[in-house]
């Protein structure tokens, strides 16, 4: 299985037409039967969970069999005539757990895999709605610093839902980087604590990917590794 994010960022004063999107896509995504699964989703300002919108950024991700599997024409062309920054990313689930609408989108994963290569996360929760006001009074700290984590390449904020369905979406230069962020920061560690403790979510899941291709993004020397990266070895 195959999976790929599509970020696109429209100008702002064309902003509008990400937000119509969401509606106009459905279609042609439900008819291509090459496509498994999707979701078309908004995005948080900073990169990671963020109660605030980014009206200009707009996200779709869906999986397929096949890796040439592309987003339907019509897409491509709405988003060339509105001029958007256009960032895909073609990923190859290999660890995780946790459901997506109560499937597993990603079919079944082992938990680890000796695979420590540049890895994407992708963390994703339905919130309780008793549990909005606890879990957006923690997740800044958080938030605030993981832009600046050692071994992060890249992350989004995105979701389907405003403020209750919710997920980030990183990359890091391997799996130790990602690691060594998730459950050595304290802060963070508290934030894990505590979505237990308090039972903030009423789904989550939680996946790794191998990054296989990278289109529209040049951000850094650390990217090129991506393209480099020898196959993995799984457990």
């Amino acid at each position: 299985m195959y999976c790929t994010l599509i970020i696109t960022r429209y100008p702002k004063h064309l902003s509008i037409f990400g937000f119509l999107s969401m509606a106009l896509f459905r279609l042609p995504l439900w008819l291509n039967k090459k496509i498994k699964f999707f979701k078309l989703m908004g995005s948080g300002k900073n990169g990671t969970f963020d109660i605030h919108p980014d009206l200009n950024q707009w996200a779709l991700l869906f999986t397929a069999d096949d890796e040439t599997t592309k987003a339907p024409g019509f897409l491509s062309r709405y988003w060339n005539l509105f001029r958007c920054d256009i960032k895909e990313f073609l990923l190859q689930p290999i660890e995780g757990f946790g459901l997506w609408d109560g499937k597993k989108v990603f079919g079944e994963l082992s938990r680890e895999t000796m695979y420590d290569g540049p890895v994407a996360v992708l963390t994703r929760a339905t919130i309780r709605l008793s549990r909005l006001k606890n879990f957006w009074s923690n997740v800044d700290a958080v938030a605030d610093i993981m832009p600046s984590a050692k071994g992060l390449i890249v992350s989004y904020g995105i979701g389907e839902v405003p403020w209750i369905k919710q997920a980030t979406f990183s990359i890091w230069e391997n799996k130790t980087a990602m690691k060594n962020f998730a459950y050595g920061l304290q802060q963070h560690k508290e934030v894990i604590h505590k979505t237990r403790s308090e039972n903030w979510y009423k789904e989550e899941m939680f996946v790794r990917f191998r990054v296989l291709r990278i289109e529209g993004f040049n951000e850094s020397i650390a990217i090129k590794k991506l393209t480099l990266q020898a196959t993995y070895e799984e457990a």
